[in-house]
């Protein structure tokens, strides 16, 4: 009979110190017969011997110190199965001392738990541990309420933290759900639904789990480069590819330095013949031009270049020793690239416990959140966080410790590159006016940048160029960056996020001057929500359905 791969998802669980996290957990693997052959007799043998009363969480301890202190140290990584697939599932800890650890280890997780304790209710801890999914990019995260049993199992005090909780990650602009009650203690509605719990109309934890979906992951081109080799007469480029496809005979960009060519082989190790790789595969590539490659440039397809910039805006979580100052500079590593980078600008401070931003502030402290603005001794390539986790995620480093993750949450593109749209701390790339033209010499169509420019509120626009002719009534909506920008009279109108736009009655073009098929509000926002899930939905599809390239483009002859 043909094996059949299952399907596999990432989970991280996390939770305050003492919410019985590692007791979900570990009861999750005992219930479904994940453990090792032995564990449990190994386990209860130590808790007799040392006089401790036996707790499924010490299946997960892996070292002797935590059994001492009663604390999840390290990253756990487990694997257990249902029916329906198979999971990795990340034990993150929970007590505030060693949170930097679960800044690594939920990277990676396509889904996220948090762990409640009935009694005690959402604390301060908690609402960290969302903030921080959040800016890991979590849009949705499950919560299990726990110790049910210390509360009688009523539905209102499970009531009482839905209500909370909800509340608090919709502010975040996470959506929590499922909610599970739950003891862990007991074994109640772990996989089988429990008397206790007749009130509950929702699933066991195990039927939540079941019903999370896969996260989408960006289809386009980011490949990283980790080093470059020379074999024979051959100079490979090394990296793992983080989303995307690359192909023998491909045309592709390398950022920053914005040098183009094409995919001459790709290699494996060992080398197997292989004409293509996907993403999360480590491979090299040959290119067909000599070029000086290094570490931390970004190979992506030619129209899908990433910003280049030296300045940008970010949200961070700081966990360094000292505070996080304005003025100070650190080193920043963003996927394979190291960088000395300057804290410029702290915007404000989120409070934890309400999300209010507090202004007007010179440093971070331990286990603050802050928006910062934060610049580079050189341009790198990078994205915002929204559109590719790896090249829009980052940790700061203060000395030889690692201090910090952020996300990146706004751009200002380097001098040299394509114009920008920029009001306050709102940043779109402006490739509007980019010109396409079709070289005789060469028999292609080419994309020359448009003039590198600011454009801001008030200020006269080129609508007219070799290659485009927009309308002086125009909103340009830039996916991408989720800006909108209106134009009335040939002059910048307004400038502002995509959520706060609303339509006008007025023409639309998307960033590169294409056409949008819109001319109600409801066929607005069937668009905007289309295009913005882009990563999930069939890229051609779309374009066809929504775009119309010659309305006011054209492609102008050249050379």
């Amino acid at each position: 009979m043909e094996e059949t791969t299952r399907e596999q998802l990432t989970l991280v669980v996390t939770g305050h110190v003492d919410h019985g996290k590692s007791t979900v957990i570990g009861r999750l693997l005992f219930e479904t017969g994940s453990l090792p052959k032995g564990a449990v007799d190994r386990v209860r043998a130590i808790s007799k011997e040392t006089g401790q009363p036996f707790e499924y969480a010490f299946l997960l301890d892996a070292f002797e110190e935590e059994r001492k202190q009663g604390i999840t140290i390290d990253t756990t990584r487990l694997r257990f199965g249902t029916a329906r697939r198979d999971y990795v599932i990340i034990d993150a800890p929970g007590h505030k001392e060693f949170l930097k650890n679960m800044i690594s280890g939920a990277s990676d997780a396509e889904a996220a738990f948090l762990v409640v304790d009935a009694e005690r209710g959402v604390e301060e801890q908690t609402r960290r541990h969302g903030h921080m999914l959040s800016l890991l990019g979590m849009t949705r995260v499950g919560v299990i309420v726990n110790k049910m049993d210390l509360v009688g199992f009523r539905e209102e005090a499970f009531e009482k933290i839905r209500r909370e909780l909800s509340a608090f990650l919709l502010n975040l602009g996470v959506e929590a759900g499922p909610f599970v009650p739950l003891s862990a203690l007991k074994g109640l509605n772990v996989l089988k639904p429990a008397k206790e719990f007749s009130w509950h109309r929702g699933e066991t934890l195990a039927g939540a789990l079941d019903s999370l979906s896969k996260v989408t992951r960006p289809e386009t081109l980011r490949f990283p480069l980790q080093d470059v080799y020379k074999f024979d007469d051959r100079r490979i480029l090394a990296g793992r590819l983080e989303s995307g496809r690359i192909a023998v005979g491909d045309e592709v960009l390398i950022s920053p330095g914005g040098k183009r060519t094409r995919v001459a082989s790709v290699v494996s190790w060992p080398e197997t013949g292989k004409t293509s790789a996907s993403a999360g595969e480590s491979v090299g590539i040959t290119v067909a031009d000599e070029f000086f490659n290094r570490r931390g440039e970004v190979v992506t397809a030619v129209d899908d270049a990433p910003p280049v910039a030296s300045s940008f805006t970010a949200s961070v979580f700081w966990m360094g020793k000292k505070p996080l100052e304005k003025g100070k500079t650190y080193k920043l590593k963003l996927a394979t690239e190291s960088r000395e980078a300057g804290i410029t600008e702290i915007h404000n401070l989120i409070d934890s416990n309400d999300l209010a931003p507090r202004k007007g502030i010179s440093m971070v402290s331990f286990n603050e959140v802050a928006e910062v603005e934060i610049e580079t001794e050189k341009p790198l390539a990078l994205d915002l966080f929204q559109d590719h986790r790896v090249t829009g995620r980052f940790v700061l480093v203060d000395g030889h410790d690692v201090a910090g993750g952020g996300i990146v949450t706004g751009i200002r593109e380097a001098e040299g590159g394509r114009g920008k749209f920029e009001r306050d701390d709102i940043f779109a790339r402006c490739e509007v006016f980019d010109e396409y033209l079709y070289d005789l010499s060469s028999f292609r169509v080419t994309i020359k940048p448009g003039k590198s420019s600011r454009f801001t509120v008030g200020d006269p626009l080129p609508l007219n160029g070799r290659s485009y002719d927009y309308p002086e009534n125009v909103d340009i909506v830039i996916f991408r960056d989720r800006v909108a920008v209106s134009v009335r009279d040939g002059i910048v109108r307004d400038i502002s996020r995509i959520d706060d736009y609303a339509y006008g009655d007025f023409p639309l073009v998307n960033g590169r001057g294409f056409a949008l098929k819109v001319s109600s509000d409801g066929e607005w926002t069937l668009a905007r929500d289309a295009f913005l899930a882009e990563g999930s939905k069939d890229r051609e599809e779309l374009a066809r359905r929504y775009l119309d390239f010659n309305a006011y483009r054209r492609i102008s002859f050249a050379g």
